[in-house]
């Protein structure tokens, strides 16, 4: 999955015949799952038509302040749409918009709505080669990189002069490209290898019967979800679930028993900077397994259970660099249970949840947790859709490895 998917991108387009090439940026946009709203400068229209861009980025195109035919419009708001992107791109960013950009020269949409972007910025440069190499144009390039933005270089070859050389616009493709490489590289957890375990074990009792629990799994899939979108290199063990991953780059290892989830988790945890165990591990298992299925008899039916081995505690005893967080369901004496186990188990962080909040535990979609860290800091939480809380959970990693 593209690191540009769900992305709100804002694309700026100015009068210069590079313009063509947006149907294909916007296009390649919507391919890798972004939502693209377009500005065009009015000299841009004469390039490629606002109906191209708005049909295939399925979003009105804007191009000026109001539209001048309804005087009954409203006002197309650019500090709205400036606030709406998580990225700007003005391409192709021709020598006149990219010093009105530098100079904060407001005359268009576009420049008004650049000017109230708070998201980063990129600009894809398109000119011909004598302007793409004037001390002007080079005082604009300087002057919007000291003000944050990033140029994506242009490209040597064929220009409309019929000279060629640098100052044709960088292809749809490797702006796509350039732009997935520079945000994967700002993200918060890139390097950064996480081992998640997910959803409940099945105990065989018989080939058709097993012990097992209530767990659905998603708590363990949305934090291996989150961990995806912020850059880590995520394995997911997960149990039997219903769950599904968002991020094919998310590592699956489907197990059913917590023997296999053991086996599964300890041959990867030596290689792992955080290990995160969200799932409901059986506690016991039955101490032997019927080769049939067992039939219904007239008296009582005994299944003697024994332990199961402890995946989080085994972990406490073996980490070395690792982040170890664990969590607890609990019915009872809910804070001392939990800070027994930090201590039992060697964690740094168990996320705490109780039974008797309502909105909490197996099956809901939502969760109310307490961070209680090894110093025993303990802090509670609202409650929160799973998602917000695997985020929570994941800003105590971030927090972890900024130390």
């Amino acid at each position: 999955m593209s690191v540009l998917s769900g992305k709100k991108v804002l694309l700026g387009v100015s009068g210069g015949i590079a313009a063509y090439k947006t149907a294909s940026l916007v296009r390649l946009f919507i391919k890798a799952g972004a939502h693209v709203q377009v500005i065009m400068t009015p000299a841009s229209k004469d390039f490629v038509t606002p109906l191209t861009l708005s049909t295939l980025s399925k979003n009105p195109v804007y191009s000026s302040f109001y539209n001048e035919n309804d005087e009954n419009a409203q006002w197309n708001n650019h500090v709205d749409l400036g606030l709406w992107a998580d990225i700007m791109i003005v391409a192709p960013a021709t020598a006149n918009t990219l010093s009105k950009m530098a100079t904060g020269n407001c005359d268009n949409l576009l420049i008004a709505t650049y000017l109230s972007a708070k998201c980063p910025v990129y600009f894809a440069p398109a000119m011909d080669l004598d302007m793409y190499k004037h001390p002007s144009t080079i005082a604009s390039f300087n002057a919007l990189q000291q003000f944050g933005n990033t140029i994506i270089p242009a490209e040597s070859g064929e220009l409309a002069s019929g000279l060629s050389g640098e100052g044709r616009m960088a292809e749809p493709e490797n702006i796509i490209t350039f732009l997935e490489a520079s945000l994967e590289s700002k993200l918060p957890l890139k390097g950064t290898k996480i081992l998640i375990t997910a959803g409940p074990t099945y105990e065989a009792i018989d080939p058709v019967r097993f012990i097992g629990n209530h767990s659905s799994g998603k708590m363990g899939f949305d934090i291996a979800n989150c961990a995806a979108e912020l850059g880590a290199s995520v394995i997911l063990v997960a149990g039997p679930t219903h769950c599904t991953a968002k991020h094919s780059s998310i590592e699956i290892v489907k197990v059913t028993s917590a023997q296999e989830m053991y086996d599964a988790c300890h041959s990867r945890f030596q290689n792992v900077d955080v290990a995160i165990a969200a799932a409901a591990v059986a506690d016991y298992r039955p101490k032997t397994v019927a080769t049939q299925k067992i039939k219904k008899a007239p008296n009582n039916f005994v299944v003697e259970l024994e332990k199961t081995k402890d995946i989080l505690a085994s972990f406490g005893e073996i980490k070395q660099k690792q982040l170890l967080i664990g969590f607890a369901l609990e019915t009872e004496n809910e804070i001392e249970n939990a800070k027994g186990k930090i201590q039992k188990k060697n964690l740094d962080l168990i996320v705490l949840n109780s039974l008797q909040d309502h909105g909490a535990g197996f099956g809901n979609p939502t969760n109310k947790v307490t961070f209680i860290d090894k110093d025993f800091n303990i802090e509670p939480m609202e409650l929160k859709t799973k998602e917000a809380v695997a985020v929570d959970i994941l800003n105590k990693v971030i927090a972890y490895i900024n130390e």
